[in-house]
């Protein structure tokens, strides 16, 4: 038998079962076939995969424990050697196991290369570290690529509140129309509103904003919009020209909120032909530090973890900040903004800054973990000497 065909017998797929947060596959030979020849414990050293070819599995080779495709940035800590023989047929085999231990077992060695796994997103679908300070990226993962964004489209929205209040107390306590229909359909809606419109009640720019920020509320986004421009239609006409302004070649906005027009069209607030914001995770970091840059209000406001609004309680789910259950000490997170819709998956825009550190944006769209990864891409941007004062 030839080495390609050594390297993995597999004759049957009996179940799989879920190890540190991937799925590992067990399969279960007919009967061990492999034999060992000789064992050398080695210096711990470092590895990770040459391709998503290869596997792990016991020692004896009948049940498949993890395969490479399905770890794809892990490093695998190798402590033996060992020559496996299999009918006429002679390998060299590591044992490995990832750094938490979890998952171990033995697999063939041409299958991984020595060193650290580089650093990578497992669930996001797009992703950006910016340095703050430079405007330059420090890693990015298909960061020019325009897809939805759901409500970390409200970005956008509140600079253009910021910008028309310019520090004015007045502008700040100015009631908006609220009186909309659509707008107090939206708002008693479960899936599309998320700050409710009461009859009879006057709500300020200042309880909008926070509604809009903290709660992520659509309907409160869309009046805050008519309210700068006048109607929804001009609001999200000067979401673009400002986003063309900035040279944002990515980016294009049919929407205030960041819902689709499949859900808006319903309230009566569809625009344009486009079904939804398409903007790149690099031009979603831009418009953080425009709005970090000219409004920094927007760190102490999007740091308050909840806050009560006409008697409403606004929810932030950003948890990454104190208190939540990814809080990092270290990170500083004090920002800045979450997104959800079937189409657009999780969406985070994230933002902190270490002690000695230039502050960080972080941006994961379509993701399915959006916290961690988070983390884990902010922990790597600051592993990086151009993040240093």
């Amino acid at each position: 038998m030839g080495m390609s065909k050594f390297k993995g017998v597999v004759l049957a797929v009996l179940f799989t079962v879920t190890l540190g947060g991937a799925v590992a596959t067990g399969t279960t030979a007919h009967a061990a076939t492999y034999t060992t020849v000789s064992t050398t414990n080695v210096t711990k050293a470092a590895y990770h995969k040459k391709s998503t070819a290869g596997a792990i599995y016991n020692k004896a080779h009948n049940r498949r424990i993890a395969t490479m495709k399905g770890y794809p940035n892990t490093t695998w800590y190798v402590t033996q050697h060992a020559t496996l023989k299999h009918a006429n047929s002679k390998g060299i085999y590591y044992y490995v196991q990832n750094k938490a231990g979890s998952v171990k077992g033995w697999i063939w060695h041409g299958y991984l290369t020595k060193g650290k796994a580089p650093f990578g997103l497992k669930y996001s679908k797009n992703a950006i570290a910016m340095d703050y300070t430079t405007g330059k990226a420090v890693w990015s993962k298909s960061a020019n690529t325009a897809r939805p964004i759901a409500s970390v489209s409200k970005l956008m929205t509140l600079y253009l509140v910021l910008q028309k209040v310019d520090g004015s107390s007045s502008k700040w306590n100015e009631v908006v129309d609220t009186s909309s229909k659509g707008l107090i359909s939206m708002s008693q809606s479960s899936s599309c509103g998320g700050f409710l419109f009461k009859t009879g009640h006057k709500y300020t720019v200042k309880d909008l904003y926070d509604a809009a920020l903290l709660d992520s509320s659509n309907n409160a986004a869309i009046a805050l919009g008519q309210w700068v421009a006048g109607s929804n239609a001009k609001f999200i006409q000067q979401m673009n020209a400002q986003a063309k302004t900035w040279n944002l070649d990515k980016a294009s906005f049919v929407s205030a909120s960041g819902l689709e027009n499949s859900d808006l069209k319903v309230f009566g607030y569809a625009y344009g032909s486009a079904n939804a914001n398409m903007v790149s995770a690099k031009d979603v970091a831009l418009i953080a530090r425009h709005l970090i840059q000219d409004y920094p209000r927007i760190l102490t406001d999007g740091s308050v973890g909840s806050k009560t609004v006409d008697g409403q309680l606004t929810y932030n789910y950003n948890n990454l900040l104190k208190g939540r259950k990814y809080y990092q000490a270290a990170l500083n997170v004090d920002g800045l903004k979450t997104g959800y819709t079937p189409l657009a998956g999780y969406c985070f825009v994230g933002t902190g800054q270490k002690t000695g550190k230039h502050r960080v944006i972080t941006v994961v769209l379509h993701d399915e973990n959006e916290f961690t990864e988070t983390r884990s891409l902010m922990n790597q941007a600051y592993s990086y000497s151009s993040m240093s004062d």
